[in-house]
């Protein structure tokens, strides 16, 4: 039997990709420093150890796994990243996380690791202009980050692979671009624009008003989780080592996707556009080198996703006695 170690897994994508990873066979053990907080886990074993101690890290690999999966980050929507306050935070224990990792990883001579980049690695030049930002995975260097929270990313892409170089470790890298879905952050200002946008629309009555910061015409593309766990699946099974993005390449605008959300509900709310933290101004997912190298690319409509995460976050907002 194959097994996996899932890092992060108390969070909202490693809960799911261990319910995959169940389904295809794998003897797996999660670890977090928190459990999920939606659901039980189905790892066969789930430690809660902080990946900033490098014993911890050290402790977890007492086998030669097959593959390890590192999701842990300090991260959250624009919200958290784009405000300034936990650059030092968001900084500090990623980087951490992922170089005790990488050298535990290399140490117990791992199969394969999986590391989960960012999007916000693309240089802030490139996505000024919301009708044609550019994130060709060649156009990362000159770097310029939109953030702290990209350039911990990209300086731990080139961390592993250092240590590809270096050490053996046989690393596999992707640029997630805002995946979203059921059972995961949805309130407390960690969640992203589209668990956020969800939120609003059914906490407030039909013909009510929904805030939205800017002017709501950033465009953005938006992947279900379902979605991004096949592609991770697929990139692991690949040879290819170079970052890759895991995207939809669906572009819309934040005011479509709320009018998407409202449409789901089928309610009619009006925008009110206030300040708050935006982010680059367009960024759209490219597919075409992911295609080529290991054939694969998004095929479900962001409507459908959509509408399993407003279901699942009007439950939500019902039981918290929060809904319209």
């Amino acid at each position: 039997m194959k097994s996996a170690l899932v890092c992060g897994a108390g969070g909202f994508i490693g809960n799911h990709l261990i319910g995959r990873l169940k389904e295809n066979g794998f003897w797996v053990r999660g670890v977090d420093i928190v459990e999920h907080e939606f659901c039980e886990t189905k790892a066969d074993d789930f430690v809660i150890g902080d990946l900033r101690d490098p014993v911890v890290c050290e402790q977890l690999m007492d086998r030669q796994f097959d593959e390890v999966y590192q999701l842990a980050a300090d991260m959250g929507g624009a919200g958290y990243v784009f405000v300034g306050d936990n650059d030092a935070d968001i900084m500090h224990n990623s980087a951490m996380v992922n170089l005790n990792m990488a050298y535990a990883a290399a140490k117990a001579q791992c199969g394969k690791i999986f590391y989960s980049s960012s999007a916000c690695i693309y240089p802030l030049r490139n996505q000024l202009k919301p009708d044609a930002p550019d994130c060709r995975e060649d156009t990362a260097y000159p770097a310029d980050p939109d953030s702290e929270y990209g350039w911990e990313k990209l300086f731990s892409e080139r961390m592993y692979m250092s240590f590809m170089r270096n050490k053996g470790l046989s690393v596999r890298i992707a640029r997630f671009h805002n995946i979203f879905g059921e059972e995961g952050a949805w309130t407390g200002g960690r969640e992203k624009s589209p668990a956020a946008i969800c939120r609003k629309v059914a906490e407030t009555p039909d013909g009510g008003e929904i805030e939205i910061w800017g002017d709501g015409e950033q465009t953005r593309s938006f992947l279900h989780v379902q979605e991004c766990i096949d592609g991770m699946l697929r990139l692991m099974a690949s040879d290819h080592c170079e970052p890759v993005n895991i995207g939809s390449d669906e572009m819309v605008t934040i005011n479509q996707l709320a009018e998407m959300a409202m449409d789901i509900a089928g309610k009619k709310l009006t925008i009110k556009h206030i300040d708050g933290p935006l982010g680059v101004r367009g960024r759209n997912s490219e597919n075409t080198l992911i295609e080529q190298k290991i054939g694969w690319r998004p095929s479900r409509p962001l409507r459908d996703g959509l509408e399993k995460t407003y279901s699942w976050i009007l439950e939500q907002v019902e039981k918290n006695g929060t809904g319209a």
